[in-house]
């Protein structure tokens, strides 16, 4: 379970068991949620669609808005993250962000 980001106690992966579309899991605590990150035909995404996981209540605010902020800077850095692991074999570095984005 490769952690890419820590943020304002809000942790961003991927499973290791993962399959497409592109996507990372948003998690505080015992809440979750899912983003997939659509993506055109140069790899920029143009979308990104939140979805719930099952079995897991959903993130709250301010957490989700942390989240949905963090994506909003990070998305494409987080598709080069899912190539590298998933297409590449290579590792992840967690990225811990200790300053609030604006």
């Amino acid at each position: 379970m490769p952690k890419l980001y820590e943020y304002l106690g809000l942790e961003v992966l991927f499973y290791a068991d993962e399959h497409e579309p592109i996507h990372v899991h948003g998690r505080y605590q015992d809440s979750e949620i899912k983003a997939e990150l659509v993506v055109d035909d140069n790899s920029e995404v143009v979308e990104i669609r939140f979805k719930p996981v099952r079995g897991k209540k959903s993130l709250k605010q301010p957490h989700l808005s942390n989240f949905k902020k963090l994506l909003a800077y990070k998305a494409d850095e987080i598709v080069q993250k899912w190539n590298g692991f998933f297409v590449h074999g290579r590792q992840i570095k967690l990225q811990r962000i200790t300053r609030r984005l604006k």
